[in-house]
């Protein structure tokens, strides 16, 4: 099984190393270099995520429709180049924004909403593919391999991106995107080979097709799931909010250049695995509930330091708060992603994470326009950019404050109760029939 987290975990590390050059790096060259409207960025930003009901749909197709008897590695593959493709085109996006702004459009549209979908396909798909693998006692330490994997891949990914944008220009910037491309479809395409068994078994329901409104109401019909999703939308929002927008704040408060703020994302991924060690040792000592409220906290007190930062003009104080962040990123991710998987149930694996995928979609969505608009409009209205943010940081702890509230009512007893109760008739064979198939 080992070896199977592994090759999950490197799955795990292609697609975010995709992420970090298009939703940092980029993020701050079109606001500071390119003056491109925030708000603009974060509408091209937030467009990935406009798909995310497409996880839902995949989830729950792929449950029932394997092809060439694989349920998740076609998914996962095609999600994979889609991201690839997208990381390519964005760096020529932005610069035929400048140019042309109309034709810099178009491809960023096509650049950001390739990879948008492709990040879809690929998250439920491989999540999906963790799930069923691991088995329920083996998920936390899967999620523990896989997400320390991937930091480790967004540390490196952060630090290559540094070293080539020493010295920034529109060529270095297309050359660094193409590298991290390339490394990240190996990656990919390793961790894929003959990671999933071929199913030979016929599938229950195979062939037909069920109402989007049948699996609508699995979710939608269920208080607690509908607490939870909201619930996720606000805290991601919030945490994952100030990703297009931490790195052109180091630029506006303190001055500092494309490489010193790329390499903010190593120094907060840096932290992030130590979150995951502290996690993985109060694993079984601390409940998972009290680490989702640690890591709220946490977040709290981070983006606090952060806003006093810009406004205090005291770069120490950034730091801390970007370490503080990563701490709390990773606590937060670890018991978050325990409890999101503890809130699905046998045979509706690929619904319930799809619809909890979609939920941290729309939240990186949300995060990315309210962030944008409020940067923009804020700073229009006090002519200092350097309120727009701040009063975006703030804005997120608000966020934060309302999803502890709502964790207040989150059951997993009765989510699972009412799910069962509720759940598509079509999908309750499924996983008795995967499990006869593993034991073969």
């Amino acid at each position: 099984m080992l070896i199977k987290r592994i090759q999950l975990g490197l799955i795990h590390v292609a697609v975010a190393m995709t992420l970090v050059p298009i939703n940092s790096t980029l993020n701050r060259v079109m606001i500071k270099e390119l003056a491109i409207s925030a708000a603009l960025v974060a509408v091209l930003a937030s467009l990935p995520y406009l798909f995310s009901p497409v996880q839902v749909a995949i989830g729950s197709f792929s449950d029932r429709h394997p092809l060439f008897g694989l349920r998740r590695t076609p998914y996962i593959l095609l999600g994979l180049i889609l991201c690839v493709t997208g990381v390519i085109l964005s760096p020529q996006a932005a610069f035929w924004m400048v140019e042309n702004f109309w034709v810099g459009i178009g491809l960023a549209t096509l650049a950001f909403g390739a990879w948008g979908m492709g990040f879809n396909f690929a998250t439920v798909s491989y999540l999906s593919l963790a799930t069923e693998l691991s088995g329920e006692k083996g998920r936390s330490r899967t999620i523990s391999v896989m997400w320390f994997m991937m930091i480790l891949g967004i540390i490196a990914t952060s630090i290559t991106l540094g070293r080539l944008l020493e010295t920034y220009t529109p060529q270095t910037l297309q050359r660094a995107f193409e590298v991290v491309a390339m490394l990240a479809l190996t990656l990919g395409l390793v961790g894929l080979a003959r990671l999933e068994k071929r199913d030979t078994l016929p599938v229950p329901g195979e062939g037909e097709r069920t109402s989007w409104l049948v699996y609508g109401k699995a979710v939608a019909g269920n208080p607690q799931a509908r607490r939870f999703f909201i619930y996720q939308i606000l805290l991601l929002a919030a945490i994952l909010g100030q990703d297009i927008l931490l790195e052109p704040f180091g630029a506006e408060a303190f001055g500092f250049p494309v490489s010193i703020t790329t390499r903010l994302t190593s120094l907060w991924g840096a932290c992030f695995l130590v979150a995951l060690l502290l996690a993985g040792l109060l694993e079984g000592k601390v409940s998972k509930r009290r680490m989702v409220v640690l890591g709220s906290w946490s977040a709290i007190a981070s983006l606090g330091m952060i806003a006093f930062s810009g406004l205090l003009g005291y770069a120490t104080l950034f730091y801390i708060g970007v370490i503080v962040l990563g701490l709390a990123t990773g606590i937060s991710t670890v018991s978050n992603l325990s409890l999101m998987l503890d809130m699905t149930v046998e045979g509706s694996a690929g619904l319930f994470i799809g619809a909890w995928g979609m939920a941290n979609a729309l939240a990186r969505a949300v995060g990315a326009l309210v962030g944008g608009v409020t940067r923009d409009l804020v700073s229009e209205f006090s002519r200092s950019n350097l309120y727009g943010y701040v009063v975006v940081f703030f804005l997120e702890v608000l966020m934060l404050l309302g999803s502890l509230w709502l964790l207040r009512g989150i059951d997993v007893g009765l989510f699972r109760r009412s799910a069962a109760a509720k759940a598509p008739a079509r999908t309750l064979p499924l996983v008795e029939r995967m499990s006869l198939s593993q034991d073969a």
